[in-house]
């Protein structure tokens, strides 16, 4: 007797002593908490446990304590964990007469709680019953987050043993390589490990970008889950969580995966998802082509596709579903999804698409829609840099500049941004909407009501000649019947940015994307339904830095009052996107903010779950998310899809998100980017 419990506190004492894992575990790891966005000061803050299969009652003891944690007891006072019984029972994961292991009140007890929130006492210690135990990690915040030995957590995944963390949200694993770092201008492939241990408790380096930020070696991931699956279970892949898989903007030319605006922690977390953020190569490293048959461009393109293809080889080693993956980014990552959309070497690696904010159209929009061949690309962007280089007489250009130093390139003057028809990774200018056959891609996407503001400068104090202004800016002069010149502000100045930026938001913004959503409903492309939004509510991020994409401040909202009129800006949507405000450490500017960021959230992680940005009402009940259910039950609650025969389009605003049909319609024709732009009828 004596040397069997020795045995078994040796055994406890060697788990302890290593990074605890689902293998080592024997078991899932599912972190659930009502998470209301609020962080640390949310009345549910406490109310995180940790979910493990099943076991014997010293068995969950000891799971538990291998994390650092101990079994749940009601004597802790934590705020309620009904929410998180509810939701496992709307799962169907178990039935109501489930029984968990909770601690015991004395030494040699035992103790279970149901589904009901029932206790019972005593109760069969053999019985294998999942377990319920403390979570007590951290919240991480912006600059502030704690990897210490006590919180971390390992994965096999990728032939590597890799160690990641948990905070009160989430398991995190940042800065997985899943390419090794290719010779300058050639494609990437998918990294394989060795067998080694790798720590992923800190991001990767960003990719090279501006003359002095990153590195050529930069192909790195980062993956938050709530769930990460037993190895050894057999009933695997009905308990995977869909994969948002986010692809960062920044005009091809910067932006990182690691960026703290888009932390995924609070999107896995209320909405029940796996999210992987990946970095691609930027600018002249990623996209420049030259005419010399080999040096073809796409290189960050092709990134995106091998991180792609690592994803769907690994995710389900982070609780991940391979088949149920939706690319969505912003901006240039907008772009991105729809080259993915338009490209044969990403067909079949995704399931559904958000680009939120994509660009078109005229001026400098037009090239992230309509892609360059090489010769115009050469003759726009590679010709200057080669010649800047001096290489254009070497006996390869392209070995020239790859004897460059990384950081060269960003003082030649002209940087490659641009995609290319190279014929492999894109076959044709742009995205077909009009022919071929459907894309198996549920789609949904959409602007903020003034995406174009930041693309065009505040006119200076004594720049009042609109014409003027607008050559400026790289416009022509619009129809004034279209585009009056506002008069209403008593500033001239901001009267004629008022005007400008409704011609920069339709001409790069809102008059492609919707005529996207036609010549795509209407040929049956892009399926029988698209779910199209605009964002008449933003909280801008830092940049572009301009005031007029704030609220005006008042004694009563002293950070911005978002009634009063402001321009809805480009990127102004991602803090609420990601549920980031508190996380941010961002004040709350009236009572709509978080109710707002908590239906927007719920709305994109729907369409992430099941393709629909209508939340399903029994899962928000289940989940204790009432602010959420009480708009979505209301008479102007319903999502409501664009479909061939409807133009429709959901304002995502507070109080009340409303439905209403395409805007800018006449002003849209009016610059040639009417609805039938790509359809080449009316």
């Amino acid at each position: 007797m004596v040397s069997f419990i020795w045995v078994a506190v040796a055994a406890l004492a060697g788990l302890v002593a290593s990074t605890p894992s689902p293998k080592s575990l024997k078991s899932d790891l599912t972190i659930l908490i009502n998470n209301d966005l609020q962080g640390s000061a949310s009345p549910h803050s406490t109310s995180g446990l940790i979910l493990l299969g099943r076991r014997s009652y010293d068995d969950a003891v000891a799971g538990c304590q291998a994390l650092g944690e101990n079994l749940w007891s009601p004597e802790l006072n934590t705020a309620s964990i009904q929410p998180n019984l509810d939701y496992l029972e709307f799962q169907g994961r178990y039935n109501a007469s489930t029984a968990f292991w909770i601690a015991s009140q004395s030494s040699n007890g035992t103790r279970t709680i149901d589904l009901s929130g029932i206790v019972s006492s005593p109760v069969q210690s053999t019985l294998r019953l999942p377990a319920l135990c403390t979570q007590t990690a951290p919240y991480s915040k912006q600059g502030s987050v704690d990897t210490s030995t006590k919180w971390q957590v390992a994965v096999d995944a990728n032939n590597q043993t890799l160690t990641g963390y948990r905070d009160r949200l989430s398991f995190r694993f940042m800065g997985i390589r899943f390419a090794s770092q290719p010779k300058r201008f050639t494609y990437s492939t998918p990294f394989q490990g060795s067998g080694e241990s790798v720590s992923a408790l800190s991001y990767g380096s960003q990719c090279a970008q501006g003359s002095s930020t990153g590195s050529e070696d930069c192909l790195f991931l980062n993956i938050w889950t709530p769930y990460l699956p037993n190895p050894s279970c057999g009933e695997l892949k009905k308990n995977l969580r869909p994969v948002g898989v986010w692809i960062h903007g920044g005009a091809f030319t910067d932006g990182t995966a690691n960026d703290a605006t888009f932390d995924g922690g609070n999107i896995v977390s209320r909405g029940d998802m796996v999210l992987v953020a990946i970095n691609y190569r930027l600018g002249t490293l990623g996209f420049l082509a030259l005419k010399d048959g080999v040096t073809n461009g796409n290189y960050g393109l092709a990134d995106q596709i091998t991180a792609l293809d690592w994803i769907r080889a690994n995710i389900q080693k982070f609780g991940g579903d391979p088949d149920r993956i939706t690319i969505f980014g912003q901006s240039a990552g907008a772009g991105s999804v729809r080259a993915l959309m338009a490209s044969p070497k990403a067909a079949g690696k995704f399931a559904a698409a958000i680009p939120l904010s994509n660009l078109g159209g005229i001026n400098y929009g037009t090239t992230y829609s309509k892609y360059y061949t090489i010769d115009e690309e050469v003759s726009v962007a590679g010709n200057a840099i080669v010649q800047a280089a001096n290489c254009t007489n070497a006996a390869s250009q392209v070995d020239c500049l790859r004897q460059l130093p990384t950081f060269a390139f960003a003082s030649l003057g002209t940087r490659a941004r641009f995609l290319v028809v190279d014929g492999t990774y894109l076959t044709s200018p742009k995205l077909a909407l009009t022919s071929g056959a459907p894309l198996p891609i549920h789609l949904m996407m959409g602007i903020t009501h003034d995406d174009g503001s930041p693309f065009i400068t505040f006119p200076k104090a004594n720049q009042t000649d609109e014409a003027a202004y607008l050559s400026s800016q790289g416009f022509s002069l619009p129809p004034a019947a279209l585009f009056p010149l506002v008069t209403t502000t008593g500033n001239q100045t901001l009267d004629l940015y008022n005007t400008s930026s409704r011609l920069a938001t339709d001409g790069i913004f809102r008059c492609v994307d919707q005529a996207t959503a036609v010549a795509g409903l209407s040929s049956g492309r892009l399926g029988p339904r698209i779910y199209y939004y605009e964002f008449d509510r933003t909280y801008q991020t830092g940049w572009p830095g301009t005031d007029v994409c704030n609220p005006p401040k008042t004694a009563a909202h002293p950070h911005g009052d978002p009634s009063l009129p402001y321009f809805r800006c480009h990127s102004g949507e991602l803090y609420y996107l990601f549920g980031n405000l508190a996380r941010q450490g961002l004040p709350m500017r009236d009572e709509g903010d978080l109710p707002f960021e908590q239906y927007v959230l719920d709305s994109f992680a729907a369409f992430i779950r099941g393709y629909d940005p209508n939340p399903d009402h029994g899962w928000l009940k289940a989940r204790g998310y009432e602010s959420t259910l009480a708009l979505v039950t209301t008479e102007n609650g319903k999502w409501v899809p664009s479909t061939a025969d409807t133009r429709t389009l959901r304002a995502l605003d507070w109080p009340v998100s409303r439905q209403g049909p395409f805007r800018e319609l006449e002003q849209c024709e009016g610059l040639g980017l009417g609805l039938d732009y790509y359809t080449g009828s009316s």
